[in-house]
């Protein structure tokens, strides 16, 4: 019995110190585990939100910020679009730490970088650029001189014996390298139309600008300084008259009062005076800025100094008056082949074509249809055309009798280019111009020639043209022009002909069912023979 008990209590007791030592154990592993994924936690915490360094790709070269508007430069550099502002006005061209020199001749914003930049915020948890984070024009001008100043001070100092004579001589080094590519001795552009030249002398391709910045900087021009003091004054009225002032002085066409005028200094004050809510500012402004375009050598400054944007928002919602004075600066800027392709890029087709056809002032019309006539002799430009729509859009104008002189000669550009010949056929523009041709009230040689050499453009469509001309009955109303035609006109009416009876055709993708469809006349084995 007694032993029976003892027994007994041997159980109880190793039951009991069994589940405290399995107690103890899961209080272990739980205490074990709570460390564990407390520490992974503030680990993962700590990388997310405090990234080492931003990363190299999304500063700018200039202001080594993170980047809130990023464009890409002709050279493919990236850079905050601010800065390339300042760097343009200034007219200084900086050296990159790989010793390369960008080209600011073109802007195109960066997308696809400003998007990755975003998301890169997000991911660290950090607020993304913002107006109070990112420099802003002003503040990116005053850095991008202090970096001038820094240049001038690192440049060797040569002996004092002969301090003077070489200034003397680096200035006019500076300015003889200035007027063999750009406008004026007070243009701060030095940047060759070669990319082999840029190559061959990029060590000293810095200077040419870096110096003509100083120059116009530290000594300013006499000639500019009046109307400067004027435009940057508190009151409104005074800015009235020095921009006034500044219009009747830039009326000048026999001196070289326009290209003296044109500096850096007086586009950059002059730029936010164009998107001025005051009707007189903002008319006078943009009004100022066609009479220096009117100089040749000024065009590709104005476009250099950023202050083109300013003129596109103009078109698109400034006052009517200061519209049409737009649209001549843009058309001006547009005689330049060094801008045309620019101004497509940073979006002045859109506003021009809506100008084009909805304006009430018939000098706004007169000039977006110049300007879009320029603008379409580049490639580049006839797509974003065509992208937009605007063959329907011009061929109705031409049915309905606006403009279509002026209308027609972008036409005559468009059909020049495979997309544009496409857009022109597909949208019924053969049966148009056949059309223009037969009416009786079509009295203007010019319109009339222009109009046949639009479907001598569009007579290198093969098959596909053969097939619209046959239907739109453009044979017998050719024929009638070769009979009453100028001889210019008469001769591309024989080449229309030739184009359409020769056996040859271009390589070009055709809707062969649509072709025989459209040419019920069409030999089917004559097809295949030239297919052959």
């Amino acid at each position: 019995m007694e032993f029976q008990e003892a027994v007994a209590r041997l159980r109880i007791h190793k039951t009991i110190r069994k589940g405290a030592i399995e107690r103890q154990h899961t209080q272990t592993e739980n205490k074990e585990w709570k460390i564990f994924f407390h520490r992974s936690s503030s680990s993962s915490s700590k990388q997310k939100t405090k990234p080492s360094e931003i990363p190299i790709e999304f500063q700018c070269p200039v202001s080594g910020t993170l980047m809130k508007d990023p464009v890409i430069v002709s050279s493919g550099h990236t850079f905050e679009r601010a800065c390339v502002q300042a760097c343009n006005t200034l007219g200084f061209t900086p050296t990159l730490m790989d010793g390369t020199v960008p080209d600011f001749s073109t802007v195109i914003p960066n997308l696809a970088l400003k998007s990755t930049i975003l998301e890169w915020c997000r991911n660290y948890s950090l607020d993304p650029p913002n107006d109070k984070t990112t420099l802003d024009f002003f503040s990116a001008e005053k850095l991008v001189r202090g970096k001038i100043l820094e240049t001038q001070q690192q440049k060797p100092k040569p002996p004092k014996k002969n301090e003077h004579q070489d200034t003397g001589a680096g200035i006019d080094h500076v300015v003889t390298d200035l007027i063999t590519q750009t406008p004026s001795t007070h243009d701060s552009w030095s940047s060759d139309d070669s990319p082999l030249q840029l190559k061959t002398r990029s060590s000293y391709y810095s200077s040419p600008s870096s110096s003509t910045a100083e120059i116009e900087a530290f000594n300013p021009n006499p000639k500019d300084e009046e109307f400067i003091r004027k435009l940057k004054s508190p009151l409104v009225f005074e800015i009235e008259e020095g921009l006034i002032s500044l219009r009747n002085t830039t009326k000048a066409r026999e001196d070289d009062t326009k290209l003296q005028l044109c500096t850096s200094r007086l586009l950059s004050v002059l730029q936010p005076l164009i998107i001025s809510r005051y009707t007189n500012i903002q008319v006078n402004s943009v009004a100022c800025l066609v009479n220096l375009s009117l100089e040749k050598n000024n065009k590709i400054k104005i476009v250099r100094s950023g202050i083109l944007p300013l003129l596109i928002h103009v078109l698109k919602g400034g006052f009517p008056e200061a519209k049409e004075h737009a649209c001549g600066a843009i058309f001006s800027l547009a005689l330049d082949d060094r801008n045309k392709t620019a101004i497509g890029v940073l979006g002045a087709l859109p506003p021009l074509l809506h100008l084009l056809r909805s304006a009430e002032s018939d000098r706004t019309r007169h000039d977006s249809s110049l300007a879009l006539y320029h603008l379409s002799l580049v490639q580049s430009n006839i797509i974003k055309l065509v992208k937009l729509g605007s063959v329907p859009i011009l061929l109705e104008m031409v049915n309905s009798g606006r403009m279509e002189s002026r209308v027609l000669l972008i036409l005559c550009n468009l059909a020049l280019s495979p997309d544009g010949r496409h857009a022109i056929r597909d949208s019924g523009g053969v049966e148009v111009l056949v059309g223009l041709l037969r009416r009786s009230e079509l009295k203007s040689e010019s319109t009339q020639d222009i109009c046949v050499s639009v479907l001598y453009g569009l007579s290198h469509g093969g098959l596909r043209f053969k097939g619209l001309a046959r239907a739109a009955g453009a044979v017998e109303v050719l024929m009638q022009v070769e009979k009453t035609g100028s001889e210019r006109t008469k001769e591309k009416v024989r080449r229309i002909f030739k184009m359409m009876t020769e056996t040859r055709m271009e390589k070009e993708d055709m809707n062969w069912e649509e072709v025989l469809e459209e040419d019920s006349g069409l030999d089917v084995d004559s097809v295949v023979e030239r297919m052959g």
